[in-house]
């Protein structure tokens, strides 16, 4: 997926899920809703395929599908041809009559359901921008549209060669659905059994940034090589098996270009044909290296297996030479890949490429080589940082899920800002160059490489290896991967906004375009903050505010190690974090996942209170003072401060009994009535009521409202009037039976004086309003700024008698540089 920091809109109508599974949980009687209602009815009845503890079940099952490729990269022509030989292995229980394909490259067909169905300059549209036209302002294409509308006049995209052929080459039924294919299967297939097929096919590869297609090629003109040169990004480039689950049988909902993918583990074995001069990054081990590497090169690769720093396998002086001309010859690189749910690569001339061996220890894989390709233009920002923020990656996940499976782990630069397929990621930033051949690169350019390498490297452990359905749950793989690249990243530079906090999703809670997590992929408005932003800052409340750490990271591993290499759904996370922490989460799934309520919580009021003692002695006097402290009358001390005198002052010969005793004055008969009352007592009322007057303490009913729906547990920082500070936690718990309003009683010490209370005081439940969050209110600090007033843009004002007369003035032409 592309990278949280630089993620485009996307194109579609709020929709959610299930809303009639919405509905049966709203119980309701007047303006009662119960937020803490299980969500039996809601997530799926376990079964024998996935229990109800959130593990596979006893009969889980799912399918396998091995691929063996060869293709040709023709260079000039910008186009792929390709043989490959599928086999699918049925683990199921069904029997199946027929197998689907997904052709994602049909979606850059123009007849496609995908462009056909792309909303000009609507909401959360995908690729360049567009604003749509209204009554009183003219619409707007972007030069970046503008391109794009060009390249597919000027080219013609999707599969133009697809046969299929059983293993005797005697073609199959298929039938093309859209990006889809259903292959007809001459005998159904029955559980256990496998069948094999051929599929050739070819297509023209799309420029990655005139389409935004998340792979393709970018070309780079260069006067001292005619033509120049590209970098070629390949993913989603041949035909795929969809997945078959226990769950929804077959995944065939086709690719609109933003849900992306849910796909079957298998092994690879691919051979890729592309110029002699390339350098190819690919899924899998290089199976032939001393067919396509110097010897020296070979050396260099072993030599970085226990390196210090990364160390070249093709130097900057290597990739330069071979970028000053193309050639007519060719090589074969040959890589395989076991238990992977797809495959990638990307081939250059201009690929430098370094390499370090990270010793992660373990049984599985103790060494897996990390390892960079990029272009002079990425600079030593990638000589510096790729390579190291891989293996950073590598080192935090491992702790906090399993230990990672694979040999490679292969950071690639080139068009796409940022795309992760197995072992390999395709990462977008670089460097400025300037006229005096110096290259340079900014504060953002730098956090974005390490963020996004961290985040799409991060990908391998969700969804390559915890396989989850990125179409139908995009929150799955974003939201769980965000989590945890923010835990990565805090650990290399906590300084860098990684965008997981709370307080970095509470401007969409707010929003009127927010739609619930749970929502298909293709259908919601903002697909960042939903399915990046809110889940990860959802998971940092459930690990830091809910669960704590302990807990949360028990609970997480094992849901992890559980569904390694294995397809879990939402319900299966749900219930393995509750089984294994122990808590019951029902209501924190519900309320972030399923509504679009946000936290809001204000802190309406506070009461203090204290104990009458009964004693009129003691009251009476008491209540006096009270009296006596409220703010006199303004009238009368305008009066006093006059020297007006009162008609008692001027009469005192008149007086009388209750001149002398005010109302508060003490009677036998109230002191007779408190000793009756104490009389009245058991032993154990008469004592505790004793020692509550002998204490005298501080009683506080604080009162909180929760306007913004979404129960939460209540973050309480308490300020004394002799300056300390106290947190509580109140869990959410407290709102069970009350989800509008609630109170709660603080009782201090008597000399321990409540001078104010502030909820959340550090923005950790992503609370949308802080400034309900005080009592006593604050004053809201803010800024104001001087502007002086643009001259209008309107026809009429422009100086058209003195601009006539400007001289005119010819368009500059840009020079490639090296």
């Amino acid at each position: 997926m592309k990278f949280k920091y630089i993620l485009a809109a996307i194109t579609a109508c709020a929709a959610f899920t299930s809303s009639a599974s919405s509905m049966a949980v709203k119980q309701t009687k007047g303006d009662f809703e119960d937020k803490f209602r299980q969500m039996e009815e809601i997530l799926p009845t376990p079964n024998d395929y996935r229990n109800a503890a959130g593990e596979p079940g006893k009969q889980y099952w799912q399918q396998q599908v091995d691929y063996d490729i060869d293709v040709t990269l023709n260079e000039k022509a910008r186009r792929l041809t390709a043989k490959q030989t599928v086999t699918y292995h049925n683990n199921s229980p069904y029997r199946l009559k027929y197998i689907w394909l997904q052709l994602e490259q049909n979606r850059f067909k123009r007849d496609s359901m995908s462009e056909l169905s792309a909303d000009f300059g609507g909401i959360g549209r995908r690729g360049p921008a567009t604003e749509k036209p209204t009554a009183d302002k003219p619409g707007k294409i972007s030069f970046g549209e503008l391109r794009k509308q060009h390249a597919y006049a000027d080219n013609s995209y999707g599969y133009d060669v697809f046969t299929v052929t059983d293993q005797r080459g005697k073609e199959m039924k298929v039938t093309m659905v859209g990006a889809q294919a259903r292959i007809d299967l001459p005998n159904a297939l029955e559980p256990g059994e496998d069948v094999a097929f051929n599929i050739d096919f070819a297509f023209n590869i799309v420029e990655e940034n005139a389409i935004s297609a998340r792979a393709g090629y970018e070309h780079f003109p260069d006067d001292a090589n005619e033509g120049g040169n590209d970098i070629f990004l390949l993913a989603q480039w041949f035909p795929r098996v969809s997945a078959f689950s226990d769950y929804e049988a077959w995944h065939n909902k086709e690719f609109l270009g933003r849900g992306e993918f849910t796909l079957e583990f298998g092994d690879y074995d691919v051979k890729m044909t592309v110029p002699a001069d390339h350098i190819v990054a690919s899924t899998g081990v290089l199976e032939n290296a001393s067919s396509v590497l110097t010897k020296e090169q070979r050396q260099r690769l072993k030599k970085a297996e226990n390196a210090k720093r990364p160390v070249f396998v093709v130097t900057a002086e290597e990739a330069l030479e071979n970028e000053k001309a193309g050639t007519n010859k060719t090589k074969t690189w040959h890589f395989s890949a076991e238990n992977v749910r797809d495959f990638a690569w990307a081939s250059s001339r201009k690929f430098m490429w370094d390499a370090k061996g990270y010793h992660q220890g373990g049984d599985e894989q103790e060494l897996v080589m990390a390892m960079s390709f990029f272009p002079k233009e990425g600079g030593d920002l990638w000589k510096k940082y790729s390579t190291e923020s891989v293996i950073h990656t590598m080192d935090v996940y491992s702790r906090y899920t399993f230990d990672y499976p694979y040999p490679t782990a292969i950071s690639v630069n080139g068009p796409v800002g940022g795309m992760e397929y197995p072992m390999i990621s395709f990462n977008g930033p670089r460097t400025k160059w300037h006229e005096d051949g110096s290259r340079t690169y900014t504060l953002a350019e730098k956090r974005y490489l390490i963020g996004v390498v961290i985040h799409e490297v991060g990908h391998n452990y969700f969804p390559m290896i915890v396989n989850s359905d990125e179409r139908q749950w995009t929150w799955m793989d974003e939201g769980l991967n965000s989590f945890l690249d923010g835990v990565a990243g805090r650990e290399w530079d906590p300084t860098i906004p990684w965008g997981v906090e709370p307080r970095d999703i509470v401007d969409y809670m707010k929003s009127d375009v927010q739609v619930p997590v749970m929502t298909q992929s293709d259908s919601v408005l903002r697909l960042g903050p939903n399915a990046y932003t809110k889940p990860a800052a959802a998971l940092n409340i459930l690990r830091e505010v809910i669960l704590g750490r302990d807990l949360f990271d028990f609970a997480f591993r094992e849901y992890s190690q559980r569904w390694k290499n294995k397809r879990p759904t939402p319900s299966d996370f749900f219930r393995t974090m509750e089984e294994a922490s122990g808590v019951d989460l029902d209501w924190f799934w519900y309320g972030w996942f399923y509504t679009t309520d946000h936290v809001d919580i204000s802190v309406d009021n506070v009461y203090k209170l204290r104990l009458d003692t009964k004693n009129p002695d003691i009251d009476f006097d008491r209540r006096r003072q009270e009296e006596l402290n409220k703010p006199s009358s303004l009238h009368v001390d305008r009066n006093e401060q006059e020297g007006i005198k009162t008609w008692l002052e001027l009469n005192p010969d008149v007086r009388d009994f209750h001149d002398d005793n005010d109302r508060w004055t003490v009677t036998n008969k109230e002191r007779n009535e408190y000793k009756e009352m104490l009389n009245s007592l058991e032993p154990w009322e008469r004592e505790a009521f004793a020692r509550a007057v002998k204490e005298d303490k501080n009683y506080y009913v604080i009162n909180f409202s929760n306007l913004g729906g979404l129960v939460m547990p209540i973050l309480l920082e308490l300020t004394y009037q002799d300056g300390s500070v106290e947190s509580m936690h109140i869990p959410a718990e407290i709102w069970r039976r009350s989800p509008k309003s609630v109170s709660k009683l603080i009782v201090t010490e008597k000399g321990k004086q409540l001078a104010s209370v502030t909820v959340d005081p550090h923005w950790e439940t992503a609370d949308v309003d802080v400034h309900n969050n005080h009592f006593p209110r604050r004053i809201i600090e803010s800024r104001v700024e001087a502007f002086k007033k643009e001259k209008s843009k309107k026809m009429e004002y422009r100086d058209i008698m003195h601009d006539s007369k400007t001289e005119l003035t010819e368009p500059e032409t840009k020079v490639f540089k090296k």
